[in-house]
Formats: C-alpha cells, structure tokens, sequence
C-alpha cells in the first residue's frame, strides 16, 4: 500500500514537472513571437490615446478600460479562434483577410490626413465627443492591429502543435493587451499626476508644472504618431501580403532599396532601412488611403448626404 502511494506521488511529481516545462516553453515562445510584433504594439500605443484627448478627465480611465475590454473581446472571440481555425484548414486565406483589414487602417490614416488638411470636424457641434462612437472606431482600429499582432505571433509559432499554439496565441492576447492599455492609461493621467506634483513645494512642484505644460505637446505627438503608424501598418501589410500572393515587383523594389541602405550606411545600416521599408509602406498606405477616401466619398457618404439634404429642405419650405 505505502508502495502504491510512493509510486503515485512519483508519477504525479513527474506530470508536474512536464507541466512546469511545458508552462516554461510556452513562456518562452510567447516572450519570442510577442518580440515580434512589437512594433505593432508599438503603433498601437500610439494610436490608442488620441480616441479620450479633449475628453473629461473622470471619463478617460473609464473609455479606456472599454476599449480595452473590447480589444480582449476582438483577441479572444474573434481573432484567436479565427487565426486557429484558417491556419488548421485554409491558411491561404490568412493573407487576404489580412489585408482588407490594412485597407481599412490605410482608409482611416488617409481620412484624418485629409480631415486635417480640409479642417474638417469630426465631433458634434458643442465639440462634445459621442462616447459609443469614439469606443466603437477604437475597437474597429484595435481589432486590425491586433489581427496584425496575433498574425504574426501565429507566423513564428506556426509549427507548434495545435494546443501549444493556442496555449501561445493566448498569453500574448493578454499580455499585449494589459501592456499597450496600461501604458495609454499612464499616458493620459500625467497631466493630473502633474497637477497633484504641481501643488507641492520644491524642486517636486516644478517638475509637476513642467509636466501638465508637455502633456499637449507629447499628446498631440501622439496622434499625429498614431495616424503615421495606421499609415505605415496598413501599407506594410499590403506590401507583404501582395508578395505572399504572388505580386513580387512592389514588394522586391522596396527590399532592394532597403537593403542598399543597409549594406550603404555601416552601423547604422539596420536603423536606416526599416526607416526605408516603413517610409515606402506609409506611403503606399497613403496612397491606397485616399483611394478608397475618394470612392467611399463619391459612394457611401455622397448617399448618405442626400437623405440630410432632402430632410433639410423640407423643413426649410415648412418654414
């Protein structure tokens, strides 16, 4: 008897430590194929804190935590079993999807583009902003980087088996999200950070005040980042994803001159041509942007004008 149970807490000892492993080696992975679309997460960072600027202050942190819900909702209930589900049958339709999902970031960089130019408003007339709109685009943007993120996660673990790669899939899902949403969160409360600084004495009181003076500037830099980074993702995965399709000649001439910077510039060869690739994918993101700016003008909004225009009318003749 005492036997049988020494063999029994051998084997579960044994279960343990396989289960201990597995747990460090699907950490490792995560740690690697998450360094990997670090970039991404980089872009989504920048991109997040310009849906809650000219918000109330109490509304920030809550607007934020919904956007980041929803992010889980896109990862996990949209993205995670989708991603799992195309690789294990049809992984050739992984690339198209993807890149209608970088048409769309391509059309929403070029339309703040075109908003900035033309000074167009986006909000209500009091400048209130609709709080179930600005969460629903934020979601809409989210859920293409994060399809980005997950794609290319999906791409270095792509020989796992089945279980690892979900077990995989789902911890960068989570860490990803807790880290760009808890970054965004810090960001946009520095300037009440600053002001409480500001209130006490010393050293301590100008620092908090240097503080709230940066907030606009480093906020305002963030949204024009944010919209250069729709650009430049968008643009790079349709660069890509028409290589993978079979359209070599865009994809090789922009390789080419990234890797003439490269070999041209020594140390800084490395720096210097992904400055490359990401300046020609912002700007091929530019171009198909507006394109598809120009056709929903002409199309979608000019319909939806005409119903405004007519309703306008007749309460100007029943006046």
């Amino acid at each position: 008897m005492a036997g049988g149970l020494v063999a029994l807490l051998d084997d579960v000892a044994v279960l343990a430590r396989t289960a201990a492993a597995s747990i460090d080696d699907v950490g490792v992975a995560a740690a690697k194929a998450g360094a990997k679309a670090a970039g991404v997460v980089i872009d989504d960072a920048a991109v997040t804190p310009q849906y809650v600027r000219d918000l109330a202050a109490e509304r920030e942190v809550p607007i934020i935590k919904r956007i980041a819900i929803g992010s889980l909702r896109n990862k996990f209930l949209i993205i995670l079993p989708a991603v799992l589900l195309l690789s294990q049958f049809v992984p050739w339709l992984l690339t198209p999807i993807l890149m209608i999902g970088g048409a769309y970031l391509c059309y929403e960089g070029a339309e703040k583009v075109w908003a900035k130019i033309a000074h167009h408003d986006h909000g209500d007339e009091d400048g209130a902003k609709d709080e179930k709109t600005l969460i629903a685009g934020a979601v809409r943007t989210d859920l293409i980087l994060s399809a980005e993120i997950m794609v290319i996660t999906l791409n270095e673990v792509i020989d796992e088996p089945f279980w690892s790669r979900l077990a995989i899939l789902a911890v960068v899902a989570l860490v990803m999200t807790v880290a760009v949403y808890g970054v965004v969160a810090l960001i946009v409360k520095m300037d009440d950070a600053g002001l409480r600084l500001a209130q006490l004495s010393g050293p301590i009181s100008s620092f908090g005040r240097g503080l709230v003076k940066a907030m606009p500037i480093v906020l305002t830099t963030l949204t024009v980042v944010g919209t250069a980074a729709m650009l430049w993702v968008g643009g790079h995965i349709l660069l890509v994803g028409t290589d993978e399709l079979g359209w070599h000649a865009l994809y090789s001439a922009v390789h080419h001159m990234e890797e003439a910077v490269h070999d041209a510039t020594g140390a800084l060869g490395g720096l210097l041509g992904w400055i490359v690739n990401t300046v020609f994918s912002a700007i091929l993101g530019l171009i198909v942007g507006a394109i598809v700016v120009v056709v929903m003008t002409f199309t979608l909004h000019r319909r939806k004008k005409a119903p405004a225009a007519v309703e306008e009318s007749a309460e100007a003749e029943a006046h």
